[in-house]
């Protein structure tokens, strides 16, 4: 049956097990603002199908999660998002239900309610309707979707036969906490073996520039997942540790990945652990002691030919600092002329660069090589101990980009000490595999991108915070502003201290 869009799905559960296959498909989906409305007889499950959503959301399989009945609402404070889970079975009246605070939990979690019927009012048009009934000796699911929910669960559902097909069959889904990406990610469980699935379908493009790029397009970011499946083959074949793809459906965007785990770079309470930043350079020189191809390719067909990190998508990067950090928080806005008189002069940096350079140092950039693309297996030895995700807008460019993305974590407080041993290591490496190596015209280069880096992530964590509903990557502003204060007391920048000067 449809009715303006909505398409009403009946799902049999022969037993408890599916219920749960059921509810993780529906949690994986599930988002802030969100209504999962379960209605049903008595005992036909509707406790059931939330703990498994509630379970799967928090990713500990045997969480305790109590009926509400009698505390009528129970709060899980998780940290993809907050739950509500609310049962309004003995409530009749409208000021019972208003007291019950339902308005205010939508504002930052999601709300599962059982015996939703007892609602006066619609409370959100992001809701999926669960009905339970007893048929056949087990139960049976009819799902009616509203708002956005009809494409997020179809999406659902395509995951779960994608796993199937890739002989992951009723494994358990748990939703990953993801960072500024738009790809979503989640941890799959069957028979003590775990995967990371990858939901990447296609983006839509960004808005138009006036020259009719978008800007994607200018800046080389990828919209499949094509150019990670190619990236991939070619790092792996290369001896850097990328996951292994187990399965993939490149028009669907969804790859099964090989699990590195969740061990990282930094301690638990966000400290750099400096042997592993080593660890991580010394990953970087071994990658930059290698010829890499203008093409990347993998089997099955799957080829990505991997573009220049040019200056025009080097430009359209700074320019997130122009458009979303300067005039904010009280600061002066710039005019159009101020915005093109900042680009310009950069330009005239990068220019100066390239003239400067007596040889190009250009290998493949990965982009984002910081902490929270970098994985630690502690069981490997050597540099594939270094574990790296996240690299499918790699693109060719200055061999000093990656090592500044990593020497200036933009969300880890390492010292300028710190930074200044992690660089150090690196020239030195250089050096001792090629005595010609231009430490002088690399320590540039460094400044230079470590300022457009930093560029960069001010602009895109003041509009991911304005915008995008993330307030907190405000916290690593007051770093980020220091990194770019230390690399613009390098004479190669002089000319672009006093653009910068009134915001830091």
């Amino acid at each position: 049956m449809t009715e303006a869009g909505r398409a009403t799905a009946k799902i049999m559960l022969p037993a408890e097990a599916a219920t749960a296959r059921l509810a993780q498909d529906i949690a994986a989906a599930l988002r802030p603002g969100d209504i999962l409305a379960l209605s049903g007889n008595l005992g036909t499950g509707k406790s059931v199908l939330a703990r498994a959503a509630i379970r799967a959301l928090a990713g500990q399989p045997d969480l305790t999660v109590p009926s509400p009945t009698f505390a009528l609402r129970i709060e899980y404070p998780l940290d993809r998002f907050a739950i509500t889970h609310v049962d309004l079975y003995r409530l009749t009246e409208d000021q019972e239900i208003d007291e019950l605070g339902l308005h205010e939990a939508l504002e930052t979690g999601a709300l599962i309610i059982e015996w939703p019927d007892r609602l006066r009012r619609p409370l959100s048009a992001e809701r999926l309707d669960v009905v339970l009934e007893e048929e056949n000796g087990g139960r049976l699911a009819i799902i009616t979707p509203h708002g956005t929910w009809p494409a997020r669960l179809a999406r659902s559902r395509l995951i779960r036969t994608f796993l199937d097909a890739a002989g992951w069959q009723n494994g358990c889904r748990v939703p990953i906490i993801g960072d500024a990406s738009a790809k979503a990610f989640e941890r799959v469980t069957l028979n003590h073996r775990t995967a990371i699935l990858m939901n990447a379908s296609e983006q839509p493009v960004s808005p138009l520039l006036d020259d009719g790029r978008s800007y994607d397009a200018v800046a080389h970011r990828a919209r499949a997942v094509g150019p990670f499946i190619a990236i991939d083959a070619e790092l792996r074949r290369r001896g850097v540790h990328a996951p292994e793809i187990l399965a993939a459906d490149n028009g669907a965007g969804l790859v099964l990945l090989e699990d590195l785990g969740n061990e990282g770079i930094v301690d638990a309470g966000g400290r750099a652990i400096l042997p592993r930043y080593e660890a991580a350079i010394d990953l970087l020189l071994a990658i930059h002691g290698q010829d890499w191809p203008p093409v990347a390719s993998a089997a099955g067909g799957v080829s990505h030919a991997v573009p220049s990190y040019d200056h025009e998508a080097l430009l359209i990067e700074i320019s997130l600092f122009a458009d979303w950090f300067a005039g904010q928080g009280g600061r002066p806005n710039w005019s159009a002329a101020d915005r093109e008189g900042f680009l310009a002069a950069w330009r005239t940096v990068l220019q100066d660069l390239d003239a400067g350079s007596k040889t190009v140092s250009e290998t493949w950039v990965l982009r984002d090589f910081h902490s929270p693309n970098i994985l630690w297996l502690a069981g490997e030895s050597g540099l594939g101990r270094v574990g790296v995700i996240d690299f499918q807008d790699t693109l060719r460019g200055h061999a000093a980009y990656d090592v500044a993305s990593l020497a200036q974590d933009a969300r880890v407080a390492l010292s300028p000490g710190e930074e200044t041993a992690l660089k150090a290591r690196y020239i030195d490496g250089r050096k001792a595999a090629d005595p010609a190596f231009d430490a002088t015209a690399f320590e540039a280069a460094y400044a230079v991108f470590g300022a457009q880096r930093a560029s960069k992530i001010l602009g895109a964590f003041s509009r991911l915070a304005s915008i995008g509903g993330k307030p907190g990557y405000l916290q690593h502003i007051d770093r980020v502003k220091e990194i770019l204060k230390r690399n613009l007391s390098h004479p190669v920048l002089s000319t672009l201290r006093l653009w910068y000067a009134p915001f830091l």
